[in-house]
């Protein structure tokens, strides 16, 4: 089993030297969902949400989260991300929206903690955005699907 890498040697949290790490290129993809209503998938598409703009607002707040990783989650390290992108999807089948998120940048550690909070944050948002209409929502399935670059090479997820 591996070890978990933000332990010290008495058991206590610290943030993991990277400074003698190489830069490579990084990337990661995350994904979740929003299951809803029926209606309040016809309310979010045919843009009467009381709020306004439900998947342009998610999407940014998704990507405005990514950059703030560090500020969230105590032992990330601040990263200069090159690219974030935050899709939103219709899955009639939940029914519901699908969310994915990819992150990516060139540097010594890797970016799966922002595309999650991007998913994350997004989801969230699509809750707020349309709780009025239904506050039985369920945020869900939040898991990464790939990463490449680093010393562990490329992750993929198989179902």
């Amino acid at each position: 089993m591996a070890e978990l890498s933000h332990l010290g040697a008495s058991g206590e949290a610290n943030m993991v030297d990277v400074g003698d790490k190489a830069d490579t290129s990084r990337s990661a993809t995350a994904e979740g969902f929003v299951r809803m209503r029926p209606e309040t998938l016809a309310l979010i598409r045919e843009g009467n949400a009381k709020k306004g703009d439900v998947i342009g607002t998610a999407r940014l707040a998704g990507i405005m989260a990514a950059k703030k990783t560090s500020d969230l989650i105590p032992l990330c390290h601040p990263l200069m991300l090159t690219k974030v992108a935050v899709e939103i999807a219709e899955d009639g089948a939940l029914p519901g929206l699908r969310v994915t998120a990819i992150a990516k940048l060139s540097g010594k550690t890797g970016v799966e903690m922002e595309a999650l909070t991007a998913v994350s944050v997004a989801c969230l948002t699509i809750y707020d955005m349309a709780k009025a209409a239904d506050k039985a929502m369920e945020i869900g399935g939040i898991r990464l699907r790939e990463k490449t670059g680093g010393k562990s090479g490329t992750y993929r997820l198989e179902d």
